[in-house]
Parts: C-alpha cells; structure tokens; sequence
C-alpha cells in the first residue's frame, strides 16, 4: 500500500504535503478564517506552479504585481477587494504569500455574464469549447432536481422556483469556468497547481473535480473539504477537515 493510500485509510493524508498531485482542490467556507489558514498551509507545502482564485477575474489578476505581493493593504486596494462582496482580504492574503512564485489565475464569473445565464444558458455563455466542458447537456432529472432544492435552501427557501434552474446553470458555469483555468494553469506554468474555492465547487461528485475528468481524465486531482462544527460534508472529498463555526449573522434575516 502506497503512502497515500495508507494515509487516506486512516484519516491522516491532510497531515501529508500534497506534493505528488498535479491538482489540489482546497475548498473553503467563504467567511471561515480556519479555513483561509489551512489553504494557505496546503499551499505553503505544496508550493504549485499557479494558484487558481474563484474570487478573482481575469483583469484583476493583471494587478497582482510581485512588488504589491507581500503587502496585503496594498494589493487588496489594487484588486478593489473591498467592492468585491468577498470576506476581509486579511483571511486570503496568505495565501497568495505561501508561495510566492506561483502564477496567480482568475476563475470568477463577472455579474453580468452570470445574469446572462438565465437567458441563454451556460453553454453559450462560456463560449468555445463548451461541449468540451460538458455545458452541451442537460443534467440528469434527479441530479437537476437536488441541485435546484439545494440552491432553494441556500437562498433561505426565498427564491421563486422559476429562478431555480437558472442558478444551477450559473453554478455548472462557474464550475467548468475553474477547471477552464486549471487547464490554462496547467499548460501555462506546469504542475502542480492549487485551487481556491468554495466547498461546492471543489465537491468531486458534480463540481471542478467532474469537470476536470471529462476535460483531462488522467490529472491526479486532490481535493479538500472543509466543514465546520464537525457537520457532514457531502459531495466526495479527499479529506474533509472541521474548523469551529465563524461568527456570522443569521444568513436569512434579510428575507424575513
């Protein structure tokens, strides 16, 4: 038995560095410091070629210059954080100082194009190579019908259920538009590269790690979640770590 595999049997392989993958998917809780913090540590051993940012567009990359790099009020007012809806830089900015060489890729989908979705579809909105992609086809029934009631749970059981299918389709966008910059990534600085993204984009079911199969089925891809209070985490991860709950106001007060 390998090293890895012995570490997976027993619970210990986010102990180990994620060297040997060529793709490391660490998902988060947004608002969740703990989280930001064992990103950064996944990141610091694995030191990619390139870090992948769903919080970031293509443009605001071009901003992340070294000399604004290891100042995290500088680079957070050249990448207009604060603006952004984000969570306080403070919690991302080690990440992007844990290795300091590596390439910084943007994966975010800008409002408009998002908004767009629910008019003409993810396939079109991605553009070429969407079939690549797998944005061609539908979803299966079942699998289209637990992702709307998630999306419906996630938005406090407040949003009309006409808008259903268009937030699954925005989220299957976002999903291959970060494998998309895993591939850039990847054929642009080499392996390995890191991810930063939300738990649903890093679970291996229907989220980057699915789409990256279908696009480059031989990548050995590694994918942490990360849960708080000890909850379950579903969606196939790796590793799953907990870190204790962040302080937050109730998520659903603005809709009562």
């Amino acid at each position: 038995m390998s090293l890895r595999a012995l570490a997976l049997t027993i619970g210990l392989c986010a102990a180990l560095p994620v060297a040997a993958q060529d793709v490391a998917i660490l998902g988060e809780v947004h608002d969740n410091p703990d989280h930001h913090a064992e990103q950064a540590a996944q990141v610091a051993r694995l030191q990619p070629s390139a870090i992948v940012f769903e919080m970031l567009t293509e443009p605001q990359v071009a901003r992340v210059t070294p000399e604004l790099r290891d100042d995290a009020e500088a680079l957070g007012e050249a990448l207009d954080w604060a603006e952004s809806g984000w969570p306080d830089f403070t919690m991302y900015h080690p990440i992007f100082t844990a290795a300091p060489e590596a390439a910084i890729y943007g994966a975010l989908v800008p409002r408009p194009v998002a908004r767009e979705v629910f008019d003409i579809g993810p396939a079109e909105a991605f553009g070429d190579e969407a079939a690549r992609y797998g944005l061609h086809r539908d979803l299966d029934p079942a699998e289209q019908a637990i992702r709307e009631a998630m999306q419906m749970s996630a938005h406090c059981d407040a949003l009309p259920k006409e808008m259903l299918p268009g937030m699954v389709a925005v989220q299957r966008l976002r999903d291959a538009v970060l494998a998309r910059a895993v591939i850039r990534a990847l054929d642009e600085t080499g392996m390995p590269v890191a991810v930063i993204t939300g738990n649903g984009h890093a679970r291996r079911d229907w989220g980057v790690p699915a789409v990256l199969a279908e696009v480059a089925p031989d990548l050995d891809v590694w994918v942490l979640g990360q849960t708080e209070d000890g909850r379950p985490l579903e969606g196939g991860f790796d590793t799953v770590k907990s870190a204790p709950a962040a302080q937050r106001p109730d998520p659903c007060a603005a809709f009562q």
